[in-house]
């Protein structure tokens, strides 16, 4: 695929898009999409964009963000996608964090949406032009003069649930590449599918799953926005009945909330639905059978649920699990993967957990370990490659070299599968045991008492040791704080063999999350060090 010709080249005129505005659907065709971003151009190249030009965006789910995205790519410019605020971020944090990110850039231009910018028009120094999506004027259209297939057309900034955010450059040669890899593996026709999404388009999930793929093969798209999603899960899969949607994308998170919260709503039939990519975090297999039993009457097929692994430095999806594949799952020892061990075991132990796999590599990518028939990190070579990370030489120089990614994720292959186990930023030492918060964390989501994805442990120094903490978000606001303390430290030791030191119990909404979903575990510890939470009770596990 040539990326700029497959993007700006409308080949169905009928396309186009559905684009919630707060209160209704608006339709608007990918041709006079292009035609007014082209316009818009104009008025970019006038303020000075140009190509190599890098303009920092904070990219909203609105019809004005995705015609001036177009626009800064038509007028040659360099996307920096920003990241937007995350949950539970203060203005002032967050202004800091633009801040510092626009500095590195060293973008003289940041686009937001109208409503922030009040808030940073002052706020980033007199060498960045600060102006609102609404602030864009169409003139007469420019001729595309987008970067060139090897320069960067992209800098993805990551959402920042592991560390600070950091940015991956991608070429047009990139996107193109997984824009292709994306269409193979979910055996997409070029005009026929229906995508329906609410993912944040600041997200790679969003933005290139489910924004530029509809574009680059004419198929019509149905976008909502995460703040819809948030306040009523249930219409993702209400909006897939509504548009007759045949593919999608999201989370575990998400598809957990959606199937609890459609619980007494009715549905229309989702046997259109081909594909719903399940990715960007650990997946649960309790999510994946919970949703196939909730939604079998109306209709969407158990197999439509797919298994994908990727990441932001390889654009997007690196395996997938196959179209209207059944999943596979191996359930392991717990404590022995804390050792690196990959030892099967009875499903119904008490140290077991069960793992689901992400699939086989996508067509052109390699999936290598760093050790064979252990836990290990896993490498990626694939034609979607980012170029490493903005300003930051020394990360990539750790992470990207001869052409090979080292992701800093942790799985085991088994017939030809991946099964992803976390991040090696989840390995927690703890009395001089290593633990893996992420299987203490997945049996505690299963409690009833627990909000389904808002459970994090942490470690936190405590004189020369280090003690571990569970943070946690109950699901109806209250409970029994003692008696759940005393659970989930009978879950830490059965499942890791390690003490708890200490629950603390948010509101709702309380622990810090990604647009997308996934708890901040860096900004969790940072704010437990700084005692900035503010959490309605904190409970020591000896008092259980």
């Amino acid at each position: 695929m040539d990326l700029w010709p497959a993007l700006f080249e409308v080949r169905r005129p009928d396309a186009g898009w559905h684009c919630w505005t707060g209160e209704r659907f608006e339709w608007t065709t990918w041709e006079e999409t292009i035609r007014s971003a082209s316009c818009l151009a104009t008025d970019l190249r006038a303020a000075g964009v140009r190509r190599g030009t890098p303009v920092g965006a904070v990219l909203t789910n609105t019809p004005l963000t995705v015609r001036g995205l177009l626009a800064i790519w038509i007028a040659g410019g360099t996307v920096a996608s920003l990241p937007v605020p995350a949950r539970g971020m203060g203005l002032e944090e967050y202004r800091e964090q633009l801040s510092g990110l626009s500095l590195t850039l060293g973008a003289e231009l940041l686009m937001l949406d109208a409503q922030l910018e009040p808030h940073f028009a002052d706020a980033l120094g007199d060498g960045v032009h600060v102006r609102s999506w609404e602030s864009l004027r169409e003139r007469a259209p420019m001729r595309p003069d987008p970067p060139a297939i090897d320069d960067v057309a992209f800098i993805q900034y990551s959402s920042g649930s592991t560390s600070m955010p950091k940015g991956c450059m991608l070429t047009p040669r990139a996107i193109a590449a997984q824009l292709d890899i994306i269409a193979t593996s979910t055996g997409s026709t070029p005009g026929e599918e229906v995508v329906v999404s609410w993912l944040p388009l600041s997200h790679d999930m969003g933005m290139f799953g489910c924004l530029l793929f509809p574009l680059a093969f004419d198929f019509d798209l149905a976008l909502s926005t995460p703040e819809r999603f948030t306040r009523a899960p249930r219409t993702w899969f209400g909006d897939f009945a509504t548009f007759k949607g045949t593919m999608g994308a999201g989370t575990n998170t998400a598809l957990a909330a959606a199937t609890r919260m459609s619980s007494g709503h009715s549905l229309g039939s989702l046997a259109s639905v081909r594909v719903i990519v399940i990715g960007a975090e650990r997946i649960d297999w309790g999510t994946l059978q919970a949703a196939i039993e909730k939604f079998r009457p109306y209709d969407l097929k158990p197999a439509a649920l797919m298994p994908a692994y990727g990441l932001a430095e390889a654009t997007l999806i690196v395996t997938t699990n196959g179209v209207l594949q059944d999943q596979s799952t191996v359930a392991v020892d717990t404590a022995a993967l804390a050792d690196g061990d990959v030892v099967m075991a009875d499903p119904s132990a008490p140290t077991a957990t069960t793992i689901l796999a992400v699939g086989r590599p996508a067509e052109g990518v390699v999936v290598t370990l760093t050790r064979d028939g252990r836990l290990a990190e896993i490498e990626v070579t694939s034609p979607s490659l980012s170029a490493g990370y903005f300003g930051d030489h020394e990360r990539t120089a750790q992470r990207f070299g001869n052409g090979v990614l080292r992701t800093g994720d942790l799985g085991f292959m088994r017939d030809g599968q991946l099964y992803v186990v976390g991040r090696m930023d989840d390995m927690i030492s703890v009395a001089g045991r290593n633990i893996y918060a992420r299987e203490i964390e997945a049996a505690v989501d299963l409690l009833p008492t627990v909000r389904s994805g808002c459970s994090t442990i942490v470690d936190i120094p405590d004189g020369a040791s280090s003690r571990l903490v569970m943070l946690m978000e109950l699901r109806d606001g209250d409970g029994d704080y003692e008696q759940i303390t005393s659970t989930v430290a009978r879950i830490a030791m059965a499942k890791a063999g390690v003490g708890l030191g200490e629950c603390v119990f948010m509101p709702k909404g309380g622990l810090p999350k990604t647009p997308s979903g996934k708890i901040q575990r860096f900004r969790c510890r940072q704010m437990l060090a700084a005692d900035t939470l503010e959490p309605v009770a904190r409970v020591l596990a000896s008092a259980g």
